[in-house]
């Protein structure tokens, strides 16, 4: 293939690409004006010219590309990505023999040995994410791998590498069939509405599928349940599914209502005894401390960042006082599942942040169950930050 360019990596930062740490940063690098193309192979070097690594160039946040190598004599070539995508096919073999679930992650990025790429699968569709145009530049490579290994009823992507990371508006879809939608598929034994080629979200989060479980079949029944930044409803129609009294619903998008009602009826729940709110959920928590409202369970999985016309949200500050306003409304006795997927922080400081929050609020509390990703979120140990998610389900005592 193409020749590579060499990089040299700043002195300080040789080490963490030697224990094996994929990504690239912009701090890493002496020369990167000797790049001017996303795609590029690169070469990294250490300060006397030896070897790092070998991967490409392509701008993601703050991040100039991935090392897909530390084996210098290893091609970056087609049968690298078609072995990378092939191991992690077997890895989800359990995923694949599951009639109870048909949608799961089948490639995480740099947890399956290529970052900047993921693929998930939706009862026989495909969805690739591309996070940089960089990776976007081996696009023929990741199809050609995957239609190879598996079959593929059809495949939509999501480009998700315009300025700050943000969706480019397409068709999305790219090859086979085009699926019906909704399209139907089940994640233990729940079933959920998803639209491949409706924006950047198909309508479910696949990361959250252990909780959703634990919730339905361990916590719901008989409680009254608070969704906040609920999304399409998950978490509620895994609560009501799970024999729960009541659940709440509340989101600042429109769209949110139709597309929660869609989900209870595709699982047979009646959507007009559950309600569903469309509100400011900061606005929501004060109108029930005003009208006296209390809940058994309060789930809180908002966006790392979050604006409305009246309040910014930033997991990585605001956290402890999103919690805060939880636990005033969560009768004693009642569960918090507090979830974040901001990568920012580890689980050590999301404790710290659920401490504070109770401290502050005068409370007595135990964190049940703790949850990262799902096995199909394959992660590695040489990169913590891709492990993201942190759920603790906890014990308002």
């Amino acid at each position: 293939m193409k020749n590579k360019v060499k990089l040299q990596v700043k002195k300080n930062f040789e080490n963490s690409f030697q224990a094996g740490f994929p990504l690239i940063s912009k701090d890493a690098i002496v020369n990167e004006s000797a790049i001017q193309k996303e795609g590029t192979l690169i070469e990294l070097q250490d300060h006397r010219g030896q070897f790092l690594g070998k991967g490409y160039y392509g701008i993601q946040n703050k991040g100039r590309g991935w090392i897909l190598s530390f084996d210098p004599n290893e091609e970056i070539d087609q049968e690298l990505f078609t072995r990378r995508i092939e191991q992690a096919l077997v890895k989800r073999t359990s995923f694949y023999e599951d009639p109870h679930t048909t949608a799961f992650r089948v490639f995480n990025g740099e947890g399956d040995g290529i970052g900047g790429f993921t693929l998930d699968h939706y009862d026989g569709y495909y969805v690739v994410s591309w996070y940089s145009e960089g990776i976007y530049q081996f696009k023929d490579y990741v199809i050609k791998a995957l239609t190879s290994s598996v079959e593929v009823k059809g495949l939509y992507e999501k480009k998700r590498f315009d300025t700050k990371g943000m969706y480019i508006e397409d068709d999305d879809f790219v090859i086979g069939e085009r699926a019906s939608f909704p399209l139907i598929v089940k994640e233990n034994g729940m079933n959920f509405a998803t639209y491949l080629n409706d924006g950047a979200m198909v309508g479910v989060f696949l990361d959250q599928k252990d909780v959703r479980k634990t919730i339905r079949d361990n916590y719901a029944k008989d409680k009254h349940v608070l969704n906040t930044f609920s999304y399409t409803g998950a978490f509620s129609v895994a609560a009501a599914l799970g024999g729960a009294k009541k659940t709440t619903s509340v989101d600042l998008a429109n769209r949110s209502k139709p597309k929660t009602i869609e989900q209870f009826s595709v699982n047979g729940i009646d959507y007009e005894a559950q309600d569903i709110i469309v509100e400011d959920v900061f606005n929501y928590f004060k109108y029930a401390v005003r009208k006296k409202l209390s809940f058994d369970m309060v789930i809180l999985d908002p966006p790392s960042f979050a604006r409305s016309k009246k309040h910014t949200f930033s997991a990585a500050k605001d956290y402890p006082e999103l919690l805060k306003q939880a636990i005033t409304i969560t009768n004693k006795g009642g569960t918090i599942v507090a979830s974040t997927n901001c990568s920012t922080f580890d689980m050590k400081k999301f404790k710290g942040f659920i401490d504070k929050a109770f401290k502050e609020s005068n409370g007595a509390y135990k964190i049940v169950e703790e949850y990262s990703l799902p096995k199909d979120f394959q992660t590695i140990s040489t990169f913590k930050e891709g492990n993201y998610l942190k759920v603790a389900i906890i014990q308002k005592i």
